[in-house]
């Protein structure tokens, strides 16, 4: 078997693996019915009413295998601000996001940061997805300027 092969193999038995675990985790933390009723939930028109709580809850169940490590280390997102635009005639959610939680330092930031956008731009109704600047403070400056050098995430 030639090394790539191995490494490739290697990786995705360790992705399934780990995709596997963030389930069993996520069972064990969330209500199903919650779950359900958030995710059906139109981010626009959550947006439109006014609903900041119910928006973080349904942004929070359109998140993978981050939201694990989200609410398994005590946090969550909050929303700094959000609106409503209207991208190529069709309307969706600009966001600005910060961490809540044990999050906000912690040294897996860039991971989460990415995964978090990454997750939340694959809804439809999300068509930008920026973080605080503010939330930059709570790092020291290796990680700062990490976060923002090779995060792939914007700050604003």
């Amino acid at each position: 078997m030639e090394e790539d092969d191995l490494a490739e193999r290697y990786r995705a038995e360790a992705s399934a693996s780990i995709a596997h675990e963030s389930d069993v985790r996520l069972t064990e933390v969330i209500n199903l019915e919650d779950d359900e009723h958030f995710s059906a939930l139109s981010l626009v028109n959550l947006v439109k009413e006014g609903e900041a709580s119910n928006l973080v809850a349904a942004l929070m169940v359109r998140l993978g295998e981050v939201r694990v490590a989200l609410i398994g280390h005590g946090g969550t997102l909050l929303v700094d601000q959000v609106g409503v635009v209207t991208v190529e005639g069709v309307e969706s959610v600009s966001l600005q996001l910060n961490l809540d939680g044990a999050c906000i330092a912690c040294g897996a930031a860039p991971g989460t940061l990415q995964g978090i956008q990454d997750d939340l731009l694959e809804d439809e109704e999300v068509s930008e997805v920026r973080f605080s600047a503010s939330m930059l403070k709570n790092y020291d400056e290796l990680t700062r300027e990490f976060l923002q050098v090779h995060g792939n995430v914007k700050f604003v």
